[in-house]
């Protein structure tokens, strides 16, 4: 078969975005994640984090489906969802629209641009679920929230939520951070284990100062990424519960692929996150797959000059963290 994609990031989080839209492709589910495996393979000349499929949707502007590089599938992407809205707002010649994702239909719109011509989007990041069934956690408790595993750690205290990606997050110092722990413990709940039977997104937060936060992710079904959309809005909420930033307010979070902004609103007892960030396009490709023969060849690939802008912010954020980390 012969498919066009393009690849893109947000924040350093790359995917290979394919249009079912205006193209006439079909897909069989093992066939999407045959895809994901193949074509987001790193020692190839395309790899990425994922492939998100944009499709139409009986209620919404669009669908997006995502797929791990592993084959598996994730029912929301932050990072991945702004590429979705960017492409389908152009599509629709549209400032705004509405996402079908596996667990809710979301809002997404353009926005001011976050840095000189990087091109911004806001997505919505809901449900917020903190039954600990909703990850699942395998803890005798409903919720669980700056409290101890003992299984995992006797120092660090963890918040559990889903958004509705699971999570686990820490706030932890700059030692922590620099240590072997997170790898470690990410790759114990990830693996075999009977606390999170479907593993689990691993944050670690550092403090950098009010409305400043870093925040590292282990991502099940990836491992280390340079960012994690769900999981830069997943702690920003936990930030905000633990009164260290405002409801209502920007916190700027920063990560090893750029910087993105979150906003949380507490609605009665429910949550929503506004995730922005950057949409940005490296290339778009034509390629010819055997998934029986699990190859493909690139025919064509045009590179964009977008990254160019986004690496300009790249190192502005750099060296702000240079200096915000030390302590």
């Amino acid at each position: 078969m012969e498919i066009n994609l393009i690849k893109g990031h947000g924040s350093g989080n790359d995917f290979l975005l394919i249009d079912e839209i205006t193209n006439n492709y079909t897909f069989t589910e093992s066939e999407r994640a045959e895809l994901a495996r193949l074509l987001c393979n790193r020692e190839t000349e395309l790899g990425a984090d994922g492939i998100l499929f944009v499709m139409k949707s009986a209620q919404t502007d669009g669908r997006m489906r995502v797929f791990n590089a592993d084959g598996s599938e994730a029912s929301m992407c932050g990072n991945g969802l702004r590429l979705v809205a960017r492409y389908l707002c152009e599509l629709l010649g549209k400032n705004e629209a509405v996402v079908e994702t596996m667990k809710a239909d979301l809002k997404v719109s353009k926005q001011p641009e976050l840095f000189s011509d990087v091109q911004t989007y806001q997505v919505e990041i809901s449900p917020v679920l903190f039954d600990l069934k909703a990850l699942p956690l395998n803890l005798n408790k409903p919720t669980l929230y700056n409290e101890k595993i003992h299984e995992l750690s006797e120092e660090l205290r963890f918040t559990a939520v889903a958004v509705p990606n699971p999570h686990l997050i820490t706030i932890v110092d700059a030692a922590t951070l620099k240590s072997d722990i997170q790898r470690q413990l990410s790759e114990k709940v990830n693996g075999p284990n009977e606390l999170f039977p479907d593993g689990v997104n691993v944050s670690f937060i550092k403090l950098l100062e009010k409305g400043s936060i870093y925040v590292r992710t282990f991502e099940r079904g990836v491992g280390f990424t340079n960012a994690c959309g769900t999981a830069m809005s997943a702690s920003s909420l936990v930030t905000c519960m633990q009164g260290l930033n405002e409801y209502e307010s920007v916190v700027d979070v920063y990560n090893n692929g750029g910087k993105v902004q979150c906003i949380v609103h507490q609605l009665g007892k429910k949550y929503q996150i506004d995730l922005i960030g950057n949409a940005t396009y490296l290339y778009n490709a034509s390629v010819t797959i055997d998934l029986s023969e699990k190859s493909f060849k690139v025919n064509q690939k045009n590179e964009m000059t977008e990254q160019h802008f986004y690496e300009k912010m790249q190192t502005e954020v750099q060296q702000y963290l240079n200096n915000a980390m030390k302590g």
